[in-house]
């Protein structure tokens, strides 16, 4: 199973421009469909003939997921959120 090439990201802009609205502090897109927390890997994308695949990080460990329905994209946008917000709640507090 390959990395998503520019064509299968194309097909999945609609998740991504999703991901991007979600807005999480400290998340950035190092390149298209790459996204780290605070310099680890948190999210990317691949395809294979079986379609389309995200490999999301929840408790520490990649989970991959299909997105090749409506229901496994919303079920990845929800999972691809608590994630995100999970990693951010438990980022230490600054003192200042």
């Amino acid at each position: 199973m390959k990395h998503a090439g520019p064509q299968a990201l194309d097909a999945l802009d609609p998740l991504l421009r999703e991901i991007r609205k979600l807005e999480i502090e400290g998340l950035i897109e190092k390149k298209r469909g790459t996204f780290y927390y605070r310099g680890n890997a948190m999210l990317h994308f691949h395809e294979d003939p079986l379609g389309f695949f995200a490999d999301l990080k929840i408790d520490g460990e990649f989970t991959r997921l299909a997105l090749n329905t409506k229901r496994e994209e919303a079920e990845f946008l929800r999972r691809a959120a608590a994630a995100f917000r999970a990693v951010v709640s438990r980022r230490p507090k600054s003192d200042a």
